[in-house]
């Protein structure tokens, strides 16, 4: 069949993602497409990244496709979000589709939260969870709806669900993403003003991790890995195709098992490939010393931990499994070996208090992270967070863009508090790094530390001011 596959992800109607001009090409999108394939269907990608509005698709659905998937890339954090600038984008494409009468298949985190918003809008098919056995059988001419397990549609007015498919444990008989589909040009040509270029690879699927507050529709509580060698293939092929400086290996948790990162390291040293790169991980896998400096041989330069919040009490009460001293090792190992150590942090969790908030800020003093990341609690389907809250949720319960930040339930302090901490939090952090380049002599950073310094002294001041009348 000729199929046209694109994705939701606007970058555009994120502005906050746009100005950081760093673009990722829609990973499981041309996994999915690299499938099909194989299977002798002929694939064509519009990739919506660049794109200004919905409308664009209009010239690839008037070359007659026989179906349309939307395919969201369920590794980029982004699109786990599930914002509804994105979710409105989808149901454009949807309905230009159905006008003229091409079927519509959809696969993302936010339709299998929300299958029946989809069907309304007039998609013939939402695949639940992990999507490429499932988009196979779809395609498959003789099969009805009703004969494909793991998908949910709509029947005479009646919205009917299937039975779960198994998911896919031997993520090695996959072939390599279709990265022939992406146009790398516009890619490059963001990454430009960072001096360097940065494509991304999954290496594994799923987090065995149980953080109550992270939602996992995609791929869910489990965690199946590619073989060192079948990644060390994907490498190759992109080498082939485009240069690039840098990797981000966009998994949940990379490298969870310390034999993979030891292989992984043999394996590019055997096919002379040296990678700069980064990962996200966990304060708890990375306190042993010889798996640290085994990431720091193979080419990671940077990981990004969960630290979430500087007390114990919240990290308990998010069944985050970490503890404050993990953090603190973790960071001194990755340290030692010349890896930037960034944390992610969340704060308005439930119970969460001033104190708790001084912590945090207290462990980002103490600790030095090279980078940090800031959001606010957001409670999403299938998580034990969202049952905890749900009742407290009004008529919205996404955010329109990943700057939003709304706190949409009953927390501590006020909504506009957590807006104004975000604030003060990243401005507190850059004063003070600013401030350690002063130190060692970096007079060029004057300037930027008083602009953080005094734009942090007004965010807490507003902030102080908001905490006092909540």
């Amino acid at each position: 069949m000729k199929v046209l596959f694109t994705h939701s992800y606007f970058l555009k109607f994120d502005q906050k993602q746009w100005k950081q001009r760093k673009p990722y090409p829609p990973l499981a999108t041309i996994q999915a497409a690299s499938n099909l394939t194989e299977e002798g269907h002929e694939c064509e990608l519009f990739d919506t990244n660049f794109a200004s509005d919905a409308k664009e698709v209009l010239p690839y659905l008037d070359r007659n496709p026989e179906v349309l998937v939307i395919y969201d890339d369920g590794f980029n954090y982004l699109t786990k979000m599930c914002l509804t600038n994105m979710r409105e984008a989808a149901f454009e494409m949807i309905a230009m589709a159905k006008n003229r009468n091409i079927p519509v298949y959809v696969s993302s985190s936010d339709s299998t939260d929300h299958y029946e918003k989809y069907l309304e809008k007039g998609a013939d098919a939402v695949i639940l969870g992990e999507a490429d056995e499932t988009l196979k059988s779809l395609l498959e001419q003789k099969v009805t709806l009703r004969e494909v397990p793991g998908i949910a549609y709509k029947s005479h007015d009646k919205i009917e669900q299937t039975p779960k498919r198994s998911i896919l444990k031997d993520l090695d008989q996959l072939p390599l993403p279709a990265w022939d589909l992406v146009d790398i040009s516009p890619y490059k040509d963001a990454w430009s003003i960072h001096g360097y270029f940065s494509i991304n690879i999954a290496t594994t699927r799923g987090c065995p991790f149980k953080c109550n507050w992270c939602a996992k529709p995609i791929y869910g509580n489990r965690y199946n890995s590619r073989s060192p060698e079948h990644v060390v293939r994907e490498i190759q092929l992109i080498q082939s195709l485009f240069d690039f400086d840098h990797i981000w290996f966009c998994d949940d948790i990379f490298g969870l098992k310390p034999q993979w990162v030891q292989e992984f390291n043999t394996q590019l040293k055997s096919a002379q490939i040296q990678l700069n790169y980064k990962i996200q991980s966990r304060a708890d896998l990375l306190v042993k010393d010889d798996t640290v400096k085994c990431l720091a041989e193979s080419g990671c330069a940077e990981v990004w931990i969960g630290a979430e919040s500087g007390s114990q009490k919240i990290l308990d009460a998010m069944d985050k499994g970490t503890t404050i001293e993990q953090i603190q090792e973790s960071t001194g190992l990755m340290r030692k070996y010349g890896i930037k150590a960034c944390f992610f942090l969340q704060f308005g969790y439930l119970t969460e208090d001033w104190e708790d908030i001084q912590k945090t800020i207290a462990m980002l003093d103490q600790l030095k992270p090279d980078d940090i990341g800031v959001s606010v609690s957001y409670p999403l389907p299938g998580t034990g967070f969202y049952e905890r809250v749900r009742n407290e949720l009004a008529e919205k319960t996404n955010w329109t863009d990943s700057d939003e930040l709304l706190l949409m339930y009953e927390g501590t302090y006020s909504a506009k508090f957590y807006k104004k901490l975000h604030r003060f939090i990243h401005k507190y952090f850059r004063s003070k790094q600013s401030l350690g380049r002063l130190k060692n002599g970096q007079l060029t950073f004057l300037g930027r530390w008083i602009y953080y310094k005094l734009s942090s002294l007004l965010f807490y001041v507003q902030m102080n001011r908001l905490r006092k009348v909540s």
